[in-house]
């Protein structure tokens, strides 16, 4: 696996309430399955695979994990290639990982795919591949040197963030009590992200950072995968003016299926939805996507899983970037949701409270993807 937390499937994952496929999208028609089969389908932070605790971190991909991700309808992901925080080896590191993945594409031409370009996007889609977006989260895999990021771009990397909750040498992120915004090296990464036509990505960034970064970004931006801290007011929500002025910019933020949709416990669809239609009223239809921060997969209900969830948290705490609002006894789901069809379950649940079909083939990722086009293939 190349990311433990990016990568948790579940072989009997089901969600509360049990386990909902596409075929049942013909029962509920509120939004037309054959209108999801259609759809340009993003998740703009996610990963695949399956949980198993006694797989080796470089596990292959399950047939489970790969009949799931056909099962999801989803189209593209954007997959975490880096390990987050400030810490040695972090280069070589996120080098190993993307070697990891071209051997999964090597191994799977029928099912994955690479993007590189937003015509890359619609060739997934007509092919019926997942297409896989090479992502960082945090700057720390530069080690210093943004040549480094010629050689991430070169690989395939077309999304990255300057920081990760914590301070690093580009900036403060979310959780400093400071907010000191972007560094000089920060800007300097900016015009670099600007000039080989990658996607600048300010989730994880403090209040300061992000304002910054969209005001000195030469180009639209994304927030990949936040909530609205107008609602809960935790780091790693987005004050509404970031929202609004990333908006102004043509970008787009995704909504997460995360603890921080709630300032406590379990979060539900009801949270997630007006987290959604929040941002939607801030931003506009136009810049509204999603970015769960999980699995396709799903992650099964069991105290296998919740023991190994537990020490990821604890071992999260203890490295330092565990953020205000994580807690061992709190998923990273929303159990509604918690399988391979979310984005269809919910497409019909956002349907039923009055969205147009059009407004939620926005959301699914038609707006993800005039962004990435947009970036990636300016002239």
């Amino acid at each position: 696996m190349i990311n433990r937390r990016q990568l948790i499937g579940g072989m009997t994952a089901a969600a509360i309430g049990g386990r909902w496929t596409l075929a049942q999208a013909a029962a509920n028609p509120a939004y037309p399955r054959l209108r999801y089969e259609r759809a340009v389908v993003i998740d703009a932070l996610g990963g695949l695979g399956e949980f198993n605790p006694d797989a080796p971190d470089d596990a292959p991909l399950s047939a489970r994990g790969l009949a799931d991700a056909r099962e999801s309808g989803v189209t593209v992901i954007n997959f975490t290639i880096n390990e987050v925080g400030n810490g040695p080896n972090k280069f070589m590191a996120a080098v190993k990982n993307i070697a990891g993945l071209e051997h999964e594409l090597l191994l799977h031409p029928d099912a994955l795919m690479k993007i590189l370009r937003g015509p890359d996007i619609q060739a997934a889609k007509a092919s019926k591949r997942l297409g896989i977006v090479y992502g960082c989260q945090d700057t720390t895999m530069l080690e210093a040197d943004l040549k480094n990021l010629s050689v991430f771009a070169d690989l395939g990397v077309r999304i990255a963030q300057p920081t990760y909750n914590v301070r690093n040498l580009m900036g403060d992120g979310c959780i400093e009590k400071a907010d000191g915004g972007l560094s000089k090296m920060g800007y300097d990464f900016i015009a670099e992200m600007n000039r080989l036509k990658l996607l600048l990505d300010l989730s994880h960034a403090g209040p300061r950072t992000i304002a910054e970064g969209i005001a000195a970004c030469k180009a639209p931006m994304a927030i990949t995968h936040t909530a609205c801290r107008a609602l809960v007011d935790l780091p790693r929500n987005t004050r509404d003016s970031e929202l609004r002025a990333l908006a102004d910019r043509g970008g787009v933020v995704g909504i997460y299926f995360m603890p921080f949709l709630r300032e406590s416990g379990q979060p539900h669809a009801e949270d997630l939805i007006r987290h959604i239609e929040h941002a939607a009223n801030v931003c506009g239809e136009d810049h509204v996507g999603l970015g769960t921060d999980g699995s396709i997969s799903g992650v099964p209900l069991t105290d296998t899983y919740r023991a190994y969830f537990r020490k990821d948290v604890e071992a999260r705490k203890k490295a330092g970037y565990g953020a205000p609002g994580e807690s061992a006894d709190v998923l990273t789901i929303v159990p509604e949701y918690n399988e391979p069809a979310r984005f269809a379950r919910l497409a019909n649940d956002l349907t039923n409270r009055g969205w147009s079909n059009t407004r939620v083939d926005k959301l699914l990722g038609a707006n993800f993807a005039r962004l990435f086009a947009e970036v990636w293939d300016a002239p």
